[in-house]
Parts: C-alpha cells; structure tokens; sequence
C-alpha cells in the first residue's frame, strides 16, 4: 500500500481567501490565473484551484497543493509570487487568508467551496461504490481466508482499517482524479 510514512513529506494543500476591489473584479481573476500559470513552472506544485465568489463582493478562494510543505515554502519566497502579491494590491482588498491542510485533515474541514459547485450526490455516491466494491471485494476474497482464526470482531476492524487505507491513499485519489469529469461536468479549470 502507498501510505505515507513517517519520512514522506506529506502534501500540501494551502487555501488562500481574499476579495477583489469592487469594479476590479475581472482583473483580480486574470492575476489569479496568472499566479496558478507561475505555479505551474516549481517544483512541487500539483496542481490548483480558483473558485469565485457565490456572491459578487465575497471572497475569491485559491486552493493550491504542492507535494510537500518545503516545496510550498520555496513558492512563497519565490521572486515570481512576491512579485504578483505587490502587483495585486491595486486590485484586491487587504491581506490574504491563508489555512493549510495534509493528509486526512482535509476530509474533516469545513468546505471550501461552495455548495453550488460540489459534484451531485448520487454521482459522487457512485464514485465511491465504484472504489469500494472491488476493494472490498479484493479484501474479502484475498485476505479474509487468512484471518479466520482471529475473532470476529478483531478481523472485522482489521479488515476496515486495511479498506479505509487502500480507500484513502490509493483509489480514491486516482478514482477522482480519472473522473474528474464526470463530477464536475461543469467545472473549468
């Protein structure tokens, strides 16, 4: 399994909140995207995320991730960012907030998008069916006939945490990933 280990650098995923100057809107927006298209080119980054206000006047939200927390660390001193941050203070108002997260500490934060823009359910509910049931399938098939002489209750926890595991670090990410489309059918990068 590929979950991270001690002397893995977790990932990074960084969200900063900030609103345009009224009128300034559009201009904010194309800084934005000019900011991700510098991301692009250092090493680490994973990629990144603008989301719009749901109401004109609200905050805009950038959600970037990086490989690991160095590698965002060297973004942040990069001469490419400082340089846009100075650029955006003619049309953005105050100070970026800023929240970091890694590993499973973003399944238990608030959203940070708006409702509107969260896959339906009934076809994220499909995603997840279609990552848990053959990775229950291979659990129940493959490792369970090893473990019948460990009593119900302690197999059953062990087979759950070794199926959130494999859930968590290794199919859901790729499941997302690949069906990217099929759950924000609407979404532009």
């Amino acid at each position: 399994m590929n979950a991270p280990s001690a002397s893995t650098p977790a990932r990074i995923t960084r969200i900063a909140r900030r609103r345009a100057r009224p009128g300034r809107e559009a201009e904010y927006e194309v800084m934005l995207r000019e900011m991700l298209a510098s991301m692009r080119k250092h090493k680490g980054f994973q990629g990144g995320d603008m989301i719009p206000p749901e109401v004109p006047g609200e905050e805009y939200q950038l959600v970037v991730r990086f490989a690991s927390e160095a590698e965002l660390q060297a973004w942040d001193m990069s001469e490419d960012r400082l340089e846009l941050l100075e650029r955006m203070k003619e049309v953005a108002e105050g100070e970026p907030e800023f929240r970091k997260m890694s590993g499973l500490e973003a399944w238990f934060e608030p959203a940070v998008v708006p409702a509107s823009m969260h896959p339906p359910r009934a076809r994220m509910a499909l995603v997840t069916w279609l990552g848990i049931f053959p990775t229950v399938s291979f659990f129940l098939w493959f490792v369970a006939p090893w473990l019948q002489s460990i009593p119900f209750l302690p197999r059953t926890a062990l087979l759950t945490a070794l199926i959130v595991i494999t859930m968590t670090w290794v199919v859901m990410p790729r499941l997302t990933r690949l069906l990217r489309g099929f759950l924000n059918p609407g979404h532009k990068p």
